[in-house]
């Protein structure tokens, strides 16, 4: 198994890497970037630095208040807080624009009390909508760090006779020093390839990213070698932000327990209580108004919904189921390549290059390899799928890998003892502890795909379009209600095709 892993992980980094490479050669003579594209990096820079800054400082009185209350129907607050991070981004944007934008609920408001409106693109746009999808990720990341103390350390510091003051400076310091740097650079890497937002809300040449450059590169320009050194750079980013965090990063371990019910913290008050009670009320009104203003002003449109839109669906559905089962059929050869002890870290840094490569990268050099031997405009939906099941591997690596490792730990001797060897031991003593994991992975590669906005926005034909592609066609052309309607059977689809795979993974999931 491992040895199919490592020669799979080996044509990732060629599938990742041999486009980019297709692409500048070629574009025609050497490539210079102008003054356009230093604007485009400084925005991206700043913008996913701001983002991502704003998105773990907000989710530490969250977690932190998550983490200390117990509540009837606190799972599923925790839960419904999450969805952000898996909705598709063009819905998301067009719940923040019915909060927000310049008919919004908010302006309304201000309007009805005389104060002056405020606007959403630009900068303060793009920021805002980075938060909203990625604050429930930083939450997710610190709540399970706030969790990992043993209720017996949280006792003894209680008899110990700990202050708040104490327990900031001999727990919460340590966790947020171990966890931040690496959700900081999660983020940011989120934030420097996006590319949906920036499309939507950027508001003009001064709120340009990289990747709405390198879209803005091929779709108008056609200036593949501009193109390519804007991927370069996009790549370089990604690489100083992951070095930035593991510089940064410290450990903390908190140590191991007896799984006993988590304790009330020492140095506990009414006043805190409050507060964490504000915290919560607050991040849950931040999260969830979008999603319950596009159901608001959605649900009505869905029956009148143009044939284009239904077979739009059908097409999305389509590419994201085949684009989870590629993602499966790699990640599960290489998740066992990569928690064997052959694996380097180089080798999890290959796997992790889709997220710094541009999928509209690697999406054109696809085409220029595949134009020769066929139409490239007739494979825009297979190709949009592939590009999706890279974007994906990732994410089902990192849920994969240490539940393999552990499942190794726990079985391993036991199938070596079994004499139980290549297939038919992984899919007897190894697969069974992975259907959590790999039920949650695709899940989440499955809503990804089914939300994207990328490579298809380059290379559809108007008998192509995916659902994503369809809403923004809409929102172009000032049917809002036909996209309103879209965007509630968008949301509907692909947080049901997550619930599928996920629920999917933990029915009779061995323990």
């Amino acid at each position: 198994m491992s040895r199919t892993g490592a020669a799979l992980a080996a044509l990732v980094a060629l599938a990742v890497l041999g486009p980019l490479l297709a692409v500048a050669l070629a574009a025609e003579g050497p490539a210079r970037l102008g003054p356009a594209d230093a604007a485009a990096i400084r925005f991206t820079l700043l913008q996913a630095a701001l983002s991502a800054l704003f998105s773990v400082v907000a989710a530490i009185p969250v977690a932190r208040a998550l983490a200390r209350r117990r509540f009837a129907g606190r799972r599923v607050l925790v839960a419904l807080m999450g969805a952000p991070f898996i909705l598709p981004v063009i819905v998301a944007v067009l719940g923040l624009l019915a909060i927000f934008g310049r008919a919004g609920w908010l302006n309304a408001a201000l309007g009805g009390l005389g104060v002056g409106t405020i606007s959403i693109y630009g900068l303060s746009g793009v920021v805002l909508a980075h938060v909203f999808l990625n604050l429930p990720l930083a939450v997710r990341l610190l709540l399970q760090a706030w969790l990992s103390v043993p209720s017996e350390r949280v006792r003894l510091a209680a008899s110990l006779g700990f202050s708040a003051r104490d327990m900031r400076r001999q727990f919460e310091r340590p966790i947020l020093f171990s966890v931040l740097p690496g959700a900081f650079a999660i983020i940011f890497l989120i934030c420097a390839s996006s590319f949906a937002v920036a499309l939507i809300l950027g508001g003009g040449p001064r709120a340009t990213t990289v990747e709405l450059a390198i879209y803005q590169a091929f779709r108008f320009d056609f200036d593949l070698g501009r193109a390519a050194l804007l991927g370069l750079v996009q790549v370089a980013i990604c690489l100083a932000a992951g070095a930035l965090a593991l510089a940064l990063a410290r450990g903390a371990e908190a140590g191991a327990g007896l799984d006993r019910p988590p304790q009330p913290w020492p140095g506990d008050t009414r006043t805190a209580r409050a507060l964490d009670l504000c915290t919560i009320l607050a991040a849950a009104a931040f999260l969830l108004l979008p999603i319950a203003a596009v159901l608001a002003e959605g649900i009505a449109a869905l029956a009148g919904l143009p044939p284009g839109v239904w077979w739009a669906a059908l097409r999305s559905i389509l590419v994201a189921l085949g684009s989870t089962a590629l993602t499966v059929a790699l990640a599960l050869p290489v998740a066992a390549f990569l928690a064997s002890r052959r694996a380097t870290a180089w080798v999890e840094t290959l796997m992790a290059l889709s997220i710094a490569v541009s999928p509209l990268v690697v999406g054109t050099g696809l085409f220029l390899i595949l134009f020769p031997v066929a139409d490239p405009v007739a494979l825009a939906l297979p190709v949009t799928g592939f590009v999706n099941a890279l974007v994906a591997l990732p994410f089902v690596l990192r849920a994969l890998v240490p539940a393999l490792r552990q499942a190794e730990a726990g079985q391993g001797r036991l199938a070596d003892a079994l004499g139980l060897t290549g297939w038919t031991r992984f899919r007897l003593a190894i697969l069974p502890r992975l259907r959590r994991p790999l039920g949650f992975g695709a899940g989440l590669a499955a809503a990804f795909s089914m939300g994207d906005l990328g490579v298809i926005a380059l290379f559809s034909s108007p008998g192509q379009t995916t659902l994503p592609m369809e809403m923004y066609r809409l929102m172009g052309s000032y049917r809002t209600d036909d996209a309103e309607g879209a965007a509630v059977l968008l949301l509907f689809l692909a947080l049901g095709l997550f619930w599928a795979f996920d629920r999917g993974g933990r029915v009779d999931a061995a323990a």
